[in-house]
């Protein structure tokens, strides 16, 4: 399958063909069943009557009745002012870590509505997941998100966590997020964790992509008019281009070994298959996994959908592959 996107040196290479079929049917009946939920509503930040409040609210009500993996503990700490939680499963390792930044356009999204996923991870990976509140826009835009991001990981550093012992991790504008963080990480001279991961990542605030039209109609969760709207409230006066707001335009060099999954129906596509582009160049180790036909960040159903429950699979083996 060839794709048709844009690099900043508008360059694709050909090894960009990693697409992964589910060894359960792809797209299974409960993963149709959640798109057909989904279409029944606009796309997140779309619409003309769009109110921030109701659409925080509506993703909360969404993921309000989110079942935890038996023996889940939860406990929430603060770190700078931000409420942050500590995820614990059955067979977590205290002494390993996955930093989670959760989606939701930096506008929308919290704990309560990631910690489903981020307990999933918890159990696959075998590590604690530590997952902030980060500051949102459009009350605290960018670079609040990645201040909160980098805080939350020079805490585990504090605690005696050390970073060959840490992952990070996250979905979505959270993806984008975790691409800023080790960057700014880096610049400032910090140990970087042992290993990143990415769903559906958000790295582009241009909506340059092709799939940004070309996987509309297929896309029930967001749209380029939503993006835009939350890039909107996100930057703010910043340059669209800023690096650390768009990490497809950041020297991404150094950064470590790199999963990003994402799926074929969906309008943030070329966003991942392009930020894999950008890492290949700078002489990264990332793999990307393309699933055929599934929606943004599916990962999230877990575990209703089978090809959820496969994709944390594979998160959770990359992670202990690394730490």
């Amino acid at each position: 399958m060839a794709w048709n996107s844009t690099t900043p040196d508008n360059i694709l290479p050909s090894f960009m063909n990693n697409n992964v079929r589910s060894e359960v049917s792809v797209p299974s009946d409960a993963h149709n069943s959640v798109v057909s939920a989904l279409r029944a509503n606009a796309a997140l930040g779309s619409g003309d009557e769009f109110d921030i409040a109701v659409a925080r609210a509506g993703l909360e009500a969404m993921t309000g009745d989110t079942v935890l993996p038996e023996g889940t503990e939860c406990e929430t700490i603060s770190i700078g002012g931000i409420k942050t939680e500590w995820i614990r499963v059955p067979n977590s390792d205290a002494t390993k870590v996955v930093l989670y930044l959760h989606g939701g356009g930096y506008a929308l999204g919290s704990i309560d509505t990631h910690r489903g996923l981020g307990a999933r991870i918890a159990e696959a990976s075998g590590c604690v997941v530590l997952m902030p509140d980060y500051r949102l826009a459009p009350e605290t835009p960018f670079p609040g998100a990645v201040e909160d991001g980098t805080a939350a990981y020079l805490f585990l550093l504090e605690q005696g966590i050390k970073a060959e012992s840490i992952a990070i991790g996250g979905d979505s504008a959270g993806g984008g997020l975790t691409f800023a963080t080790l960057v700014n990480l880096r610049d400032q001279g910090h140990p970087l964790p042992a290993a990143a991961f990415t769903l559906s990542p958000w790295v582009d605030m241009e909506g340059l992509g092709d799939s940004m039209e070309s996987r509309a109609a297929a896309d029930p969760m967001i749209q380029k008019d939503g993006l835009a709207r939350f890039a909107q409230m996100y930057l703010g006066d910043a340059d669209p281009r800023s690096p650390l707001a768009a990490p497809l335009y950041a020297d991404v060099s150094g950064l470590p070994p790199t999963l990003i999954q994402v799926g074929t129906a969906e309008v943030l596509l070329d966003d991942a298959v392009r930020i894999e582009a950008r890492l290949r160049e700078s002489g990264g180790s990332v793999v990307l996994e393309q699933y055929e036909d599934l929606i943004h960040v599916f990962q999230a159903f877990a575990p209703i959908v089978p090809e959820s429950v496969e994709a944390i699979g594979k998160i959770g083996a990359f992670v202990k592959s690394h730490l």
